[in-house]
């Protein structure tokens, strides 16, 4: 598992989808040179409750802008 080079920042105004959120940031992961491992593990934590506990594991992956 490759993790990213660095932290990612995604936009704020992509509150509200969750879907759109795990998109957004799992695109961000990549470019940041995170391998699919890495991003699929943040998929499946992000995804593993509710909407609270998707935006919390995503804080922990992606600086929020």
């Amino acid at each position: 598992m490759i993790e990213p080079d660095y932290k990612p920042t995604i936009d704020a105004d992509i509150n509200g989808n969750a879907f759109l959120i795990i998109g957004v940031a799992s695109k961000a992961l990549r470019k940041a040179g995170a391998d699919e491992e890495y991003i699929k593990k943040y998929q499946e934590e992000a995804t593993s409750h509710d909407y609270d506990h998707l935006l919390q594991t995503t804080f922990d992956y992606v600086e929020i802008e």
